[in-house]
């Protein structure tokens, strides 16, 4: 494994861990925001560990979509559909702003957990 995926990994272990504890807390306004932030640290390290195993295996993903897409091929991800839709939460994070908006993404992280669960585990085996 090269040293680059192993950090990604190791990082992106970390992160899900921090987005897992944060989605255990009563929720209010300052765990909500917590958790769509570490949310977003953990998809990106998601995104990025898999674009470099990929590469590892000599494919090319240029973006998270690809990166996506091409880990399903590989069965790296069981459900490239719910991977999609994660990418599209973590899109409009970047566009919350107001409350409402911010409670609809916030009740979709919870479901997000296990697919990330499984990438680990999948990329950890």
């Amino acid at each position: 494994m090269s040293s680059k995926r192993e950090n990604l990994l190791s990082q992106l272990k970390d992160a899900f861990k921090k987005f897992e504890d944060v989605m255990q807390k009563e929720k209010n306004e300052y765990m909500r925001d917590s958790a769509i932030q570490r949310f977003e640290f953990t998809f990106e390290l998601a995104w990025k560990t898999m674009k470099a195993y990929l590469e590892d295996k000599g494919v090319k993903a240029y973006a998270p979509r690809d990166a996506i897409k091409s880990a399903f091929q590989v069965k790296m991800i069981p459900d490239d559909a719910r991977w999609l839709d994660m990418l599209e939460i973590r899109n409009l994070t970047a566009h919350i702003y107001n409350e409402k908006m911010a409670e609809d993404v916030y009740a979709k992280l919870q479901g997000f957990l296990p697919l990330i669960k499984k990438l680990l585990d999948n990329l950890s085996a």
